[in-house]
């Protein structure tokens, strides 16, 4: 995300074997070397002038901000919502809502500083403490000064924290979609509370420090595809995996519950990725439009490239899978949207379609993963078909790097291999305390009722229809009442499905 603000420096001799595979020196941009300077001093976040700031590069990360959590509250809320069975929409919400205020909370209390703060001797892979509880993020209005972070030292920090919190809440939230209608809610909060500290945060600062080891090492990450994509599939496999398959899977047809909220939340997420990717260029250029140009191609690619493969393998389409084309085209954009042009990102979009679609059906009987929501399928696979074809397709008119597939593979290996290995960890320690899987009466009843005690607005237990009199659309009674005409007879109702 932030290869325009990082330093260029060749690979220290203390950091891996693996850093010196290749060296690179990243320009900056001219505007940044004041504040650089300002801040260079702290090593890292400190305090810099006000007047240094730029008013219009705030306002477009703070706008940017409210896009990406659009994305998730209502966005990944109403999308996962309309896919899930009728009985478990309402805990699917709330996994939503619930993740997005934990999250919140502890990334002001630790994940912040262990992502976006140097780290001393184990800078290359975790942060340092300095910013526990947002310690230092402040604004001093009487003496003209405001905390600045070194990766974006022309903006408040707090606005570059807030920014970076919104890519943390999606990510814990993409994670829900592989394990609705099974896990504990409790469980769900403590597994997600323990991966964002433990997986999210060191991959964050591998990849978007410019002391993490990935970074050094010259990956291009423009916005998240190894962080956010990568990282949630992987996660979301093992969970699959943990959890086992829900009761009937494969056995009993597993009907959406409305894919009207689907295709809502689809379209909350494609308008909210212009934030996602437009904003992490961090600055109103240029190259911010660029991102939000190929964002939009990229993503309508995916779309027919996935109802063409849908045609050619059912003969027919399906709002499902156009709504699912469109993700797996912003996921497979988002490494690349900072460092190529409109050609390559219908490429990118038109792979990308074809890829997760083949990653949504036969990867995943392959892999016999009851992945609820598909999770991997589109955004593991869309991540790593995005991050190799970043390696492939980057510009350095640009965005000022040269890409290398070689490296994106390191990157994307590295990855997925942490992210596989440490979510197992996590929910190791989570099932020792908690247990992951509610009791199988439960399931069948569905979490709404089981695990809330609330449910939907089903239809009323007599609803019936009665002759029209009079004229078209008139009724001789209220829907739902138990009165019939005189002489008239009750008409058969069809049995009530939860």
């Amino acid at each position: 995300m932030h290869q325009k603000r990082l330093a260029g420096r060749e690979a220290s001799s203390c950091l891996m074997p693996a850093l010196s595979i290749v060296k690179r020196v990243t320009p900056w941009a001219a505007w940044a070397l004041p504040a650089w300077a300002a801040a260079q001093g702290a090593g890292g976040p400190a305090l810099a002038p006000t007047d240094g700031l730029d008013g219009a590069d705030t306002a477009w990360v703070m706008v940017s901000t409210a896009l990406v959590v659009l994305m998730t509250l209502p966005g990944i809320a109403l999308f996962y919502g309309g896919m899930v069975r009728r009985f478990n929409v309402i805990n699917t919400l709330a996994s939503v809502v619930a993740i997005a205020a934990l999250v919140s909370l502890l990334w002001f209390a630790l994940g912040y500083s262990l992502a976006f703060t140097p780290g001393g001797a184990l800078g290359g892979f975790i942060g340092g403490l300095d910013r526990i509880g947002f310690a230092g993020l402040e604004f001093l209005g009487a003496t003209g000064q405001v905390a600045v972070s070194h990766i974006a030292p022309h903006l408040p920090e707090s606005v570059f924290a807030m920014f970076q919190l919104s890519f943390a809440i999606i990510t814990c939230a993409l994670v829900v979609g592989a394990l609705v209608e099974r896990m504990k809610f409790g469980a769900l909060l403590a597994f997600m509370g323990l991966w964002l500290l433990l997986v999210y945060a060191p991959i964050a600062h591998w990849v978007w420090e410019p002391g993490g080891w990935l970074a050094q090492l010259g990956a291009l990450d423009f916005a998240g595809g190894a962080v956010v994509h990568i990282n949630a599939g992987a996660a979301a496999l093992v969970c699959a995996y943990a959890l086992g398959p829900r009761q009937g899977y494969g056995r009993e047809p597993f009907l959406p519950f409305n894919l009207g909220l689907t295709m809502a939340g689809a379209g909350l997420l494609w308008v909210g990725w212009f934030g996602f990717n437009g904003g992490s260029a961090l600055a109103a250029d240029g190259r911010a439009g660029l991102a939000i140009a190929v964002t939009h191609i990229a993503a309508a690619a995916g779309a027919l490239a996935w109802m063409a493969a849908e045609w050619w393998a059912r003969k027919r389409t399906t709002l499902l899978g156009l709504c699912s084309g469109v993700v797996a085209g912003l996921v497979a954009i988002t490494p690349a949207a900072g460092f190529v042009g409109p050609r390559a990102a219908l490429a990118i979009g038109v792979v990308a379609g074809l890829a997760c679609y083949w990653g949504a059906t036969g990867l995943k009987r392959l892999l016999h993963a009851d992945d609820s929501l598909d999770v991997f399928g589109v955004h593991g696979v869309g991540g790593l078909v995005g991050a190799l074809l970043t390696g492939l397709f980057a510009d350095p008119a640009i965005g000022g790097a040269s890409g290398n597939v070689l490296t994106q593979l390191v990157a994307c290996v590295a990855v997925l291999a942490y992210s596989l290995v440490m979510t197992t960890v996590v929910l190791f320690i989570v099932s020792r305390f908690a247990g992951l899987r509610v009791r199988e009466g439960d399931e069948r009843q569905g979490l709404d009722l089981s695990v809330h005690n609330e449910k939907l607005g089903w239809p009323p237990a007599r609803l019936r229809r009665f002759p029209l009199k009079g004229g078209r659309g008139q009724r001789t009674g209220r829907a739902g009442s138990s009165a019939t005409a005189p002489g008239q007879r009750r008409a058969p109702m069809p049995p009530l499905r939860r």
